[in-house]
């Protein structure tokens, strides 16, 4: 896997993360989803540079211009529910892809600190030869990465698999290793150290879905 951290690099990319993390702003909801949206942007501007590109000729109104574009097919799968707003960030830059959409969420039994990921919905268009970029802010165990993968295999082969995070754990990230093909690329904005009992990213942000979008039962 090949894995591009921008944690490291001083730019504007650090004062969306710290607003996301800060419990003073992070109880705007409004604000919580205009930086993942604004984060999923500038991932997806760093991820437009792998992409394959071609010359074509633009007519403007006093001539002709060269220009090299985009020629690959992409597919934007995002995973519910804080991936909706991660989502319009990508889509604001890569507005002729197509959308995919799958519900994963966790099982806790009984309240215990072991859960399941449990995938129960997908609605996506064939991924055979395409670029898919799957979408989900928190990459914390990789577990619901692994399940969403398998999921997803019914749907076609895609030509390459772009992962994007806004923050991830080593061992979600060392785990997603394992599971994905070689020459997926990983897109995160940082990467913190552990999770706890529950499988929570620490320091993390908290819950992504529920500071997005209201506290579920």
């Amino acid at each position: 896997m090949h894995i591009h951290n921008f944690e490291n690099q001083n730019s504007i990319l650090n004062k969306f993360i710290a607003e996301l993390r800060d419990v003073s702003i992070q109880k705007d909801s409004m604000r919580f989803r205009k930086n993942i949206e604004r984060i999923g942007e500038v991932l997806g501007y760093e991820l437009s540079k792998s992409l394959s590109y071609q010359n074509q000729t633009i007519t403007t109104p006093l001539g002709d211009k060269i220009m090299a574009l985009a020629t690959d097919k992409l597919v934007i799968c995002s995973i519910l529910r804080a991936g909706l707003a991660f989502h319009h960030g990508f889509l604001n830059y890569f507005d002729g892809a197509e959308n995919g959409f799958i519900s994963a969420y966790r099982h806790h039994e009984n309240d215990a600190d072991e859960f399941e990921v449990i995938v129960n919905y997908f609605a996506t268009p064939s991924l055979e030869d395409k670029i898919l970029i799957l979408a989900d802010p928190m990459l914390a165990t990789g577990r619901t990465l692994e399940n969403v993968l398998q999921g997803l295999e019914k749907y076609g082969k895609p030509k390459q698999i772009h992962i994007v995070a806004v923050i991830g754990s080593e061992e979600g990230i060392a785990h997603t290793k394992k599971v994905f093909p070689e020459n997926t690329h990983l897109w995160i904005a940082a990467v913190d150290p552990s999770l706890n009992a529950r499988g929570y990213i620490v320091p993390g942000l908290g819950d992504a879905g529920d500071l997005s979008y209201g506290e579920k039962l």
